[in-house]
């Protein structure tokens, strides 16, 4: 037996609907994917914004009527020459997404592994396994990249650390692997912290992370607070990341684009003491110590 992919590029405001009509037409499963590479970092708490172009995937049993599904998706008013099929042999599905996820390095000893590859043995090096259909998305986004290369470098060991905006929990558990006493992972969104708490269970972590809101969120205040969200975020919060981490303690900001730093540094250099700054492409990370 085989089965149908249905695809279909989608718009933010689509992306339900389309949802829905594809389990209306008997789809086993639904998933949505990034149609552009672009990250979809921690949005304001107020919005809940997506993509601006996504690709919703349909799974059908082989055989499916594809005419009359076809008819049925245009008269819902989507664009023929956005849908596509695609024929997967039997099992393909399962294992196919897997073969593009191949572990990744960090600065020097800092490693990502995807659960279905067992890790070598590297001297020295911490491995975080991550599941790629919770953490990975379409590839590792220079935001992320910029804030595993600084905790690559970064000493942890005994340190008390706040994830603000932990996604996969991937900073999170890179700090605990590395010897943080406490992470405090923060995140609204609720899949957000699910997908934190098996990631951690999977790195044997789950003792030292804490996961919650920002509602609930009851921290210590932190040796190192690491924020990779957006940069509006970024300033609105600066006080309120200020309040949160310890004298002398440091906040590590992503989620900035180039032509955003200077924002950033005024914001930040009334109430902290800037340290420096990295770029990788068109991103940048701002590195600040609490006077």
């Amino acid at each position: 037996m085989g089965w149908l992919q249905l695809k279909i590029t989608a718009t933010d405001s689509q992306v339900e609907d389309i949802e829905g009509l594809l389990l209306e037409l008997g789809a086993l499963s639904v998933t949505v994917m990034d149609a552009a590479d672009q990250p979809l970092l921690e949005p304001d708490p107020k919005t809940h914004p997506m993509w601006d172009q996504a690709i919703v995937i349909g799974l059908y049993p082989e055989g499916v009527d594809q005419a009359s599904m076809t008819l049925r998706l245009i008269a819902a008013g989507i664009d023929m020459h956005l849908i596509s099929y695609e024929h997967l042999a039997e099992q393909q599905w399962e294992t196919a997404w897997m073969d593009q996820y191949q572990p990744m390095q960090f600065g020097q000893k800092l490693w990502i592994y995807p659960s279905h590859i067992e890790p070598e043995v590297k001297d020295n090096c911490t491995i975080i396994r991550l599941n790629p259909g919770l953490a990975f998305g379409s590839g590792t986004h220079p935001t992320t990249r910029l804030c595993l290369e600084w905790l690559d470098q970064a000493e942890l060991c005994d340190e008390t650390v706040i994830d603000y905006g932990c996604g996969s929990g991937i900073l999170a558990i890179a700090c605990a692997l590395k010897g943080a006493r406490k992470v405090y992972a923060i995140d609204h969104d609720d899949q957000a912290l699910q997908a934190t708490i098996n990631n951690a269970r999977l790195n044997n972590v789950s003792d030292r992370i804490m996961v919650s809101s920002p509602v609930d969120a009851q921290c210590e205040q932190a040796d190192i607070l690491l924020a990779n969200i957006l940069a509006g975020p970024l300033i609105e919060l600066a006080p309120r990341f200020v309040d949160m981490t310890k004298s002398n303690g440091l906040i590590v900001l992503s989620g900035i684009l180039n032509t955003q730093l200077t924002s950033l540094e005024i914001a930040y250099s009334k109430l902290t003491e800037l340290k420096g700054h990295a770029s990788y492409e068109d991103w940048a990370r701002l590195v600040v110590k609490i006077s």
